[in-house]
């Protein structure tokens, strides 16, 4: 059994870890592959002797290591290293050859993987010139195989990130930023396209800084209508936005691009300008309302989700009655609330001002129940729109499940349509709100399918 791991944080660290010791105990064989894999290697492997532990480096031949783990051939585990290292520090360098830019497999895989073709596109480099085994350093090569139906995808557009929030892990064991170029992502968007994909879902650490080591920054703006006006493809979605980067262009195109739907999923993390000093980040109370208005002022129902974190080493009654002040005004879609834990290697592990385990769950699950409350008072004044929503499971009876604009795959809420035509999956319906029930939405069809 593979089992794909997540390297964020400790509960994630810790039902990872959980996954890998179910499936040994099932008897089966099993590797580790993903960020935690990634990140700790030979540590986790004497820690886990009954997983064969994985590195980004293997996935490039990664049906010859599934293959040993069958045949109980055990491969030493990778020593961690921070990848950022493998890396020019300037972005711009990153595309020249030496620098790695993601490149796609041989021509003819679409049968295989069927994302990209060969060559980097634009005039980049090929990049067969690594050394055996050693994948691209911010992650391997894009080899695809879709393993579940479905009418929404991800679509990979970077890997790695550049910024050092002091809270955070993740650019040290996946790497620096390095953008994937736009033919390549066209040519596996066509493919997905091909393959019953409707919704489009582009997803990275970062994706406001797409196109940087590319050298255009706008590089986003300009590929979003072309990914839109693929055959077949109703939606594109962008995920992970960084506020501080989040230019009035980028705003534009998506709430004016015909086919990208106006989501802004916004990494804020806090709302006291004080904490987010200290996660070194940027913004306050403020600056973040402003922003939003901002949005509002270009697509009035623009659907907008954040997380944030409590907890975190310093933080005081003020700083918390910010967020609480912020997260009232704010009228998010959805609100992801976690706790603050120590993460190896990161500056925040060594503040002074710790919160007890005790004190950070009691704030989590103060500041959960707030956020149900507004996302439900959120969704009840959609009561009365016009949305569109994409179509992914009839329920019988004229009933189907699907997703407005506002409501991403797996994270955010559902809408319920009845129809009296028939639908199927795949479907792009409009449709009037008439009741919400939490998050979720109920709504009648009054448009036909495309």
């Amino acid at each position: 059994m593979l089992v794909n791991t997540c390297g964020f944080i400790q509960a994630a660290k810790q039902e990872s870890i959980d996954e890998l010791l179910s499936a040994a105990a099932s008897g089966a064989k099993v590797a580790a592959a993903g960020c935690l894999a990634e990140r700790y290697g030979s540590a986790l492997a004497e820690e886990l002797p009954e997983a064969q532990i994985l590195s980004f480096d293997d996935y490039g031949d990664i049906a010859a290591r599934l293959d040993d783990v069958l045949a109980g051939k055990r491969k030493p585990a990778h020593t961690a290293r921070d990848r950022r290292t493998m890396l020019p520090i300037a972005p711009a360098d990153r595309s020249r050859p030496g620098g790695a830019a993601v490149a796609g497999p041989a021509e003819g895989g679409p049968a295989v993987g069927g994302s990209v073709v060969s060559g980097s596109g634009a005039g980049g480099p090929v990049l067969d010139d690594l050394p055996p085994g050693i994948a691209p350093p911010s992650g391997p090569r894009v080899l695809r195989r879709r393993l579940s139906a479905g009418v929404v995808a991800p679509l990979k557009i970077a890997s790695g990130c550049d910024r050092r929030c002091s809270f955070c892990a993740i650019p040290a064991f996946r790497g620096a930023f390095l953008s994937r170029r736009p033919p390549d992502l066209l040519a596996e968007a066509e493919w997905l396209a091909g393959q019953g994909t409707r919704e489009l879902l582009l997803v990275s650490e970062n994706s406001t800084s797409y196109g940087k080591d590319l050298g255009n920054l706008r590089l986003l703006e300009e590929v979003l209508p072309d990914l839109a006006a693929i055959p077949g493809i109703a939606r594109v979605r962008i995920s992970y936005l960084q506020p501080a980067e989040l230019r009035p262009g980028l705003v534009k195109a998506m709430t004016s691009t015909p086919g990208v739907a106006p989501y802004f999923d916004l990494s804020f993390q806090h709302a006291s300008g004080r904490v987010l000093r200290a996660m070194r980040r940027f913004g306050d109370r403020e600056r973040f309302l402003t922003l939003l208005e901002q949005i509002r002022e270009a697509s009035p129902d623009a659907g907008v989700r954040s997380n944030f974190i409590v907890g975190f080493p310093g933080e005081t009654a003020d700083d918390l009655r910010e967020l609480e002040l912020f997260l009232s005004s704010a009228r998010l879609d959805a609100i992801g609330i976690f706790g603050y834990s120590d993460e190896d290697g990161t500056e925040a592990a060594s503040l002074p001002g710790k919160v007890s385990p005790e004190e950070i769950a009691r704030r989590v699950e103060e500041f959960a129940d707030l956020a149900e409350e507004l996302m439900a008072q959120r969704a009840a004044d959609r009561v009365g729109q016009v949305i569109e929503v994409l179509i992914e499971e009839d329920l019988g009876r004229g009933t189907y499940e699907g997703r407005a604009e506002h409501q991403a795959p797996e994270v955010d809420g559902i809408t319920t349509v009845s129809a009296d035509a028939p639908l199927t999956a795949g479907d792009m319906v409009q449709a009037k709100v008439v009741a919400a029930d939490g998050v979720d939405l109920v709504a009648d069809a009054i448009a036909g399918r495309r």
